[in-house]
């Protein structure tokens, strides 16, 4: 049975909150299972994490559980009758003074008084996503008064974003460093740091995360224009974490749904040369919250990120509020599964003529090298202790299945992102060194990984150390 290499993560949300639904994602292919902490409190997520842990284990699967912070969502207040329509021409005023349950048709109140420092006659807001576009005429000391471009309903605390961005909220709020102690209490295995704007955003998060006593790895949502105005912006942020989400909402409105497309291939391919993770996020299978089937457009998209190689696609409202969860991953699956039998996706010219600038980076690419050239190699073997070797071999194009061998639960999960990546729980401790390989290999057997006669590569280190991986061996399943 083929398996599939891109991963997929799902929001939890009333849709899928019960310990039922939760078994039928994880049996559907749910990899990672992402806590949106823009919504619910610290008792919702503790008790969703510790669903996802208890179930994951009945059923002997490796789940990754992300957190993702809310971080500085600016929004307008609300309106005393819940929503009103604006029309095209109209005046319409955001105002830092006026009530905020008391919002009309002319004006309403803003939650992020700073927005008046950010915004200059000409600018073009958008709010609800993009659905509703502002042009700002003037900015006084206490309201931002704008004339309707593009009009159309629009409801209580929608989104304001600038077209080419340029807001200048922090990324931490401190809601952010609050929820940073309960995800290091639930001990996460990734944090989404949203609306980062440079690498020292991540930084400061990394230090939270730390101090905390969490190991979680940094996803940067890439949302901002700022993060993808050069590439050496894009870059900042890659470096800085432990891997990217191209998140297309926020991204779209502020640099335009024409550049979208582009943009997104350019940070999946940023990425994979920096050996970091990448997620493509955001209305992948959009119509799949009202309707038990994707789009063909849904399936394309879904498709492409595949054939771009992104290391996971991810699911939003459709999993997390939709009526079909279930059926949602079911249908990414199916979709990543089918993209994946394109030759084109274990074909790889990444990195060729490059240099290595460490030993297990080394030994990394070398295996993969050996596998897509030696058609008789039908697994590698990746023994580590932090996951780092298979990271790197996860970055190259191949159809040859890595398994991570790890004595360590929090690495098992971790791994669970890495496309093309399966963890198996393996302990060297008692075994003698000349033992390791054989048995190595005959774990794969046993489990149906391996057929006798087949070949595979094993890679570990002399030490049990991070980074230590410095030996390679090809060996025959007998």
């Amino acid at each position: 049975m083929q398996k599939r290499r891109t991963k997929i993560v799902a929001t939890l949300g009333p849709a899928s909150s019960s310990p039922e639904v939760i078994e039928k994602l994880i049996l559907a292919g749910m990899d990672v299972a992402r806590l949106n902490f823009s919504h619910g409190t610290a008792d919702d997520h503790r008790e969703r994490a510790q669903t996802v842990r208890a179930l994951a284990a009945q059923h002997k699967k490796c789940v990754a559980i992300m957190g993702d912070l809310q971080g500085p969502k600016i929004r307008i207040a609300r309106f005393s009758n819940g929503q009103i329509e604006l029309v095209a021409g109209q005046p319409f005023t955001l105002s830092n003074k006026h009530p905020l349950e008391d919002g009309n048709e002319k004006i309403v109140g803003i939650d992020y008084p700073t927005l008046i420092h950010d915004c200059k006659p000409g600018d073009e807001l958008l709010l609800d996503d993009g659905r509703v576009v502002l042009e700002v005429n003037q900015v006084d000391d206490h309201a931002v008064h704008t004339t309707v471009t593009q009009g159309g309903p629009l409801s209580n605390n929608k989104g304001i974003n600038r077209r080419g961005g340029g807001i200048s909220a922090p990324s931490l709020t401190d809601k952010d460093k609050a929820d940073i102690q309960t995800i290091a209490e639930l001990e996460l295995d990734y944090v989404a740091v949203s609306f980062p704007r440079q690498g020292s955003d991540i930084e400061e998060a990394r230090h939270l995360l730390e101090a905390a006593g969490s190991k979680a790895w940094i996803i940067a949502k890439i949302e901002r224009a700022e993060a993808v105005i050069d590439d050496n912006a894009l870059d900042e942020l890659i470096m800085a974490s432990d891997g990217v989400m191209v998140a297309r909402g926020d991204l779209g409105v502020e640099v335009g749904d024409a550049r979208l497309a582009g943009i997104q291939k350019r940070i999946i391919l940023h990425a994979r040369t920096y050996n970091k993770l990448v997620i493509t996020a955001t209305q992948m299978m959009e119509s799949m919250v009202s309707s038990p089937l994707p789009t063909r457009a849904e399936v394309s998209d879904v498709a492409n990120a595949v054939l771009d190689y992104t290391d996971a696609v991810m699911l939003s409202a459709e999993s997390a509020s939709g009526r079909y969860p279930v059926e949602a991953v079911k249908a990414m699956a199916r979709v990543c599964l089918g993209a994946e039998q394109e030759p084109g996706t274990t074909k790889s010219q990444h990195r060729l003529g490059e240099t290595f600038t460490r030993c297990d980076e080394t030994i990394a690419l070398s295996a993969m090298y050996a596998a897509n050239h030696f058609h008789g190699i039908k697994a590698i073997v990746s023994l580590t202790e932090s996951g780092h070797t298979p990271l790197i071999m996860s970055r190259i194009r191949s159809g040859v299945p890595i398994y991570c061998y790890t004595s360590h639960p929090a690495t098992e999960r971790r791994v669970a992102l890495f496309r093309g990546v399966y963890a198996l729980p393996f302990d060297t401790r008692s075994m003698d060194r000349e033992q390791v390989s054989a048995s190595a290999v005959e774990a794969l057997v046993e489990s149906g990984q391996l057929n006798k006669g087949e070949w595979a590569i094993i890679t570990r280190g002399d030490t049990n150390q991070d980074g230590g991986t410095n030996t390679l061996r090809v060996v025959c399943a007998e």
